[in-house]
């Protein structure tokens, strides 16, 4: 019976002893494992900002030796954040510290115009300061900010713009206080190349990001062009906003070593000269025997220029008004980069009614533009309550049936 008793007491021993020292071992483990320096470098990417401690082309980001370190601080951008790896607890963990970021004088005072395209392809935030931060006196000055890259391929013999986004445009519709933005790019000075993004509704930030590839154009050519850009709100209701524009000629830029990421202030556009909208001319014959109008468009002169190239593309549309409602509507045909056109163009319209009392005609001249809607250069509109030479050209009309009269008028504000 002392046997098993014996047994029983040392097995109890042994099983302590194997518990404490199991328990003793795991202690020595933690301790050693939270003192140990940890083998890896902590890295953090905020949004838009890189703080990579070194060149993301690198191959060896991390556990690099000392020399590697010392280089790539020593080559590292001044409006790069930069950790310091070395101050770490013994968890790893990074002391907080009280330094802001938007506080940087290197971040406030750098804004590059253009900068070579690197592998993270985002614009550098020193150019995306926000607007917001300036005095209220020259917000009201300022349109905003368009952001946009250009290369070129040589392989496909090629342009390329990208337009990126844009910030801090100035809200055109008062009620939600905000706009409906698009840009319309045209290349200069010849104007084939015509282009618009897509329209982004309620923002003043609209984020495109619309690439546009112009074949054909051969490499030579480049610094002979002129980009412009033309920023709008679209209005369901009437004639879309013009924010502003943006005029980018391409001499001097340099595109064979790669992508460039350029941003501009959007300004005001170009408005035309105070002298008038140009003139047309006109003939027009009542028949009083067929109860029709005759309309001949014959000329137009002093036309303003319609963009920054200075030459328009315009045409004439006549719409003839019943009782101030349109029963009926004429165009000519487009005359190409012209202040000076020379239509001659003839239509003939039926009157619904005896008399031209109720009758009116509306002359429009359009600049032809195929990115977008047609800009309206001058208007004209002949009628018994029309005034000045469009009162006095009708009242002849109406008192000489089956003559054709001609005459000059200035066009007013489309």
């Amino acid at each position: 019976d002392e046997i098993p008793t014996v047994v029983g007491i040392f097995s109890a021993f042994g099983l302590v002893f194997s518990v404490s020292l199991f328990a003793w071992i795991c202690c020595q483990r933690k301790s050693s494992k939270s003192n140990k320096t940890p083998p890896y470098k902590f890295v953090h990417v905020l949004k838009g900002v890189d703080i990579y401690p070194e060149n993301l082309n690198s191959k060896k980001k991390f556990g690099a030796d000392d020399k590697s370190e010392a280089k790539n601080k020593s080559a590292m951008p001044k409006n790069s954040l930069h950790l310091d790896l070395e101050k770490r607890d013994l968890n790893g963990n990074f002391p907080k510290t009280t330094t802001k970021m938007q506080g940087s004088p290197d971040l406030e005072n750098s804004s590059p115009k253009h900068f070579p395209e690197r592998k993270k392809d985002s614009v550098s935030p020193d150019s995306l300061k926000s607007i917001t931060s300036l005095p209220s006196e020259d917000k009201q000055d300022k349109l905003g900010t368009l952001f946009f890259s250009l290369e070129y391929n040589f392989e496909k013999k090629a342009f390329v713009v990208n337009i990126k986004e844009a910030r801090g445009l100035p809200a055109m519709d008062e009620q939600s206080m905000t706009s409906d933005p698009y840009i319309k790019m045209t290349i200069l000075p010849e104007k084939k190349h015509k282009v618009k993004t897509r329209v982004l509704r309620k923002t003043l930030d609209p984020a495109f990001d619309e690439t546009f590839t112009f074949y054909g154009i051969p490499y030579s050519q480049i610094q002979d062009l002129t980009l412009h850009f033309m920023v709008l709100s679209f209005d369901r209701f009437s004639r879309d906003d013009v924010i502003g524009e943006v005029l980018i000629p391409l001499a001097g830029i340099e595109l064979s070593e790669g992508r460039l990421l350029m941003d501009r202030e959007i300004i005001k556009r170009n408005v035309r000269k105070s002298s008038g909208r140009g003139e047309l001319l006109v003939s027009l014959c009542y028949q009083s025997t067929t109860n029709t109008l005759t309309v001949v468009v014959l000329k137009a002169r002093h036309l303003p220029k319609s963009d920054v190239s200075g030459l328009s593309d315009p045409y004439v549309k006549v719409n003839l008004y019943h009782a101030k409602k349109r029963i009926s509507k004429k165009k000519t045909h487009v005359k190409k980069c012209t202040p000076n056109a020379v239509f001659n163009e003839l239509f003939v319209f039926d009157i619904p009614c005896e008399g031209l009392d109720d009758i009116s005609i509306e002359f429009l001249v359009l600049d032809s533009d195929r990115g977008s809607r047609n800009e309206v250069i001058g208007r004209l509109t002949l009628g018994s309550s029309a005034e000045g030479t469009g009162g006095e050209h009708w009242k002849e009309i109406c008192e000489y049936p089956r003559r054709q009269i001609a005459k000059w008028h200035m066009l007013c504000d489309g």
